[in-house]
């Protein structure tokens, strides 16, 4: 799969999908400082799905209508690198065929799919 891994998300997280085979842009070491906006763009034009923390995709996704190509939004109690990734690992293992072009927000508890 593709993603494109948020700065706040973090490169472990990056990383960790490089090492099980993912294509990955890291805005951490590509982009860094980016505005989410510019975030947005590349993951729609390089076909990305984009994995973040940031609460502010949702306002550009559900009320600025933008365009893209999936969206994670990991809402987490726990932030640190370990717990991002039990929970993304989780997810693509039981969701990957509904991850692109739909909302995914997930919880360590419960993953909310929203088809757009």
């Amino acid at each position: 799969m593709r993603f494109l891994v948020d700065e706040c998300t973090g490169p472990t997280v990056a990383k960790w999908l490089e090492t099980r085979g993912h294509e990955v842009y890291s805005v951490y070491d590509k982009a860094k400082g980016s505005d989410d906006d510019t975030i947005l763009k590349i993951a729609k034009q390089e076909k990305y799905i984009l994995i973040t923390n940031d609460n502010d995709f949702g306002e550009l996704i559900f009320r600025q209508k933008k365009s893209h190509n999936g969206i994670i939004l990991l809402k987490l109690e726990d932030n640190k690198p370990k717990n991002k990734i039990a929970v993304l690992n989780k997810l693509i293992k039981l969701y990957h065929d509904q991850l692109k072009n739909n909302f995914v927000v997930a919880t360590e508890k419960k993953v909310r799919i929203i088809k757009l």
